[in-house]
C-alpha cells in the first residue's frame, strides 16, 4: 500500500467535524465556521482553547489543518489535537493519529491510531490493517489485521475492500475465518459501548520500517467530501433533536438490502453494526419509540463481511444526518452521520 494512496484514504474521511459542546461562544464560532465566516470561528475558539477548553482546541486544530480562519499549518494543527486529545478528546485523538502519520511520523502516530481502530475509525482500522499485515512498525498479526481490514470494508471504505481482497490471497482460509469472527466480535463489543481492549504490543520509535508498497494493490484514489463539518461532539448529551422532515412513510418492517443496491445519494445515519440481522430489527424497534421522528424514515439493514449494519435515512444534509446522530445518541444507541 503506497503512503499516496494512504493519504487519499485519509483525506476521504469524516476530519472535518466540528466539536460544538453547549458552551456559548463555542457554538458561536461553529456557527460562524458553518455560515463559511472562518476567520470570526477562530476568534471566538482561540481564547477559549488557550484557557484549555478541549474542544475548542480541537476546532482549533481543525481550522489550521483546513487552513480556514489562519494559514494552513499541520504542526500546529497536531498541536492543538495534542493538547485536546490529552484531556480524553477521542476525536482529537482520532485526527492526532492521521495527521501524524500524514506528516511522516508513523512510529509516533501508531499508537493513536490504534486507539482510533479500536474506536471503530475506519480509516485508522485501514492503516494499522496494512501495518499488522506487512509486519511494519508492529508485530505481524494476520487474524487481526484481517478483521480490521474487515471492519474498515464493511463501514464502506472502498480502499479496504480492495485490500482486503489482495489479502485472501496470501492469508490461509483458517485465519481469515478467524478474522471474520473477530471483527464480528468487535462490532457487537462497539455496540454494546465497550471499547476493545488496547494493544498491548510495543511500537519502535527507532528506525522504524517504512509501509511496503508491493503488498497490497493500488485502489481508486478516494474523492475528498465538500462538505465542511459533520456531527457536532457535545460534552454532555443533547436534548432530543426536532422531528426531522419526513422523507418516506414509516415501513412495515426494514428494508434488507446489500451494499450495491443502496441509495446513492444523499446522507444516512448508521446506528450501529450486529453480528445478527435480529438484534438489528430489535434496536430499530426500540429506537422508534424513543427517538422522536426516527420512524419517519426509511430504516435499511445491510449485510456485508458477515456483519449487519443498521441505518436510516434518506436525509437531506449532513447537518441533518447530525441532528437526527445527536437525538439517537441522546437515547443511548451508537450514531454516525454518511454520506451515500
Amino acid at each position: 500500500m503506497s503512503m499516496k494512496r494512504i493519504w487519499g484514504v485519509m483525506a476521504a474521511g469524516t476530519i472535518l467535524g466540528l466539536a460544538s459542546p453547549l458552551l456559548a461562544d463555542v457554538k458561536k464560532g461553529v456557527d460562524a465556521w458553518q455560515q463559511g465566516d472562518y476567520g470570526k470561528a477562530v476568534t471566538e475558539w482561540q481564547p477559549l482553547a488557550q484557557a484549555g477548553d478541549p474542544d475548542a482546541q480541537f476546532n482549533m486544530g481543525q481550522a489550521y489543518k483546513l487552513g480556514r480562519g489562519v494559514k494552513a499549518d499541520p504542526a500546529t494543527a497536531i498541536n492543538w489535537y495534542r493538547k485536546a486529545a490529552a484531556q480524553g478528546h477521542s476525536r482529537a485523538e482520532d485526527n492526532l493519529g492521521l495527521l501524524m502519520f500524514q506528516q511522516g511520523d508513523r512510529a509516533g502516530a501508531l499508537p493513536y491510531l490504534q486507539h482510533a481502530a479500536d474506536r471503530g475509525e475506519p480509516r485508522a482500522q485501514y492503516i494499522v490493517g496494512t501495518a499488522m499485515f506487512n509486519g511494519d512498525l508492529t508485530a505481524k498479526n494476520w487474524v487481526r489485521a484481517y478483521a480490521l481490514m474487515t471492519r474498515a470494508s464493511d463501514s464502506g471504505l472502498a480502499q479496504a475492500t480492495t485490500s482486503l481482497r489482495q489479502m485472501d490471497k496470501f492469508i490461509p482460509q483458517d485465519q481469515r475465518n478467524d478474522g471474520i469472527a473477530l471483527a464480528r466480535s468487535m462490532a457487537q463489543k462497539a455496540m454494546q459501548g465497550s471499547d476493545e481492549p488496547r494493544q498491548e504490543m510495543p511500537v519502535s520509535r527507532e528506525t522504524p520500517k517504512p509501509l511496503r508498497t508491493a503488498a497490497l494493490p493500488p485502489s481508486r484514489p478516494a474523492e475528498t467530501p465538500s462538505a465542511p463539518v459533520a456531527a457536532p461532539t457535545p460534552k454532555a448529551a443533547p436534548a432530543p433533536a426536532p422531528a426531522p422532515r419526513v422523507a418516506t412513510a414509516k415501513p412495515s418492517a426494514p428494508k434488507v438490502e446489500t451494499p450495491s443496491a443502496a441509495n446513492g445519494g444523499g446522507w444516512r445515519v448508521q446506528i450501529g453494526a450486529f453480528s445478527a440481522e435480529a438484534r438489528a430489527r430489535t434496536l430499530w424497534s426500540q429506537l422508534s419509540g424513543k427517538v422522536k421522528g426516527l420512524s419517519g424514515y426509511q430504516p435499511y439493514i445491510l449485510t456485508a463481511g458477515g456483519v449487519t449494519r443498521l441505518q436510516a435515512g434518506p436525509l437531506a444534509s449532513g447537518a441533518d444526518a447530525a441532528k437526527l446522530c445527536g437525538a439517537i445518541k441522546a437515547a443511548g444507541a451508537e450514531c454516525m452521520p454518511k454520506k451515500m
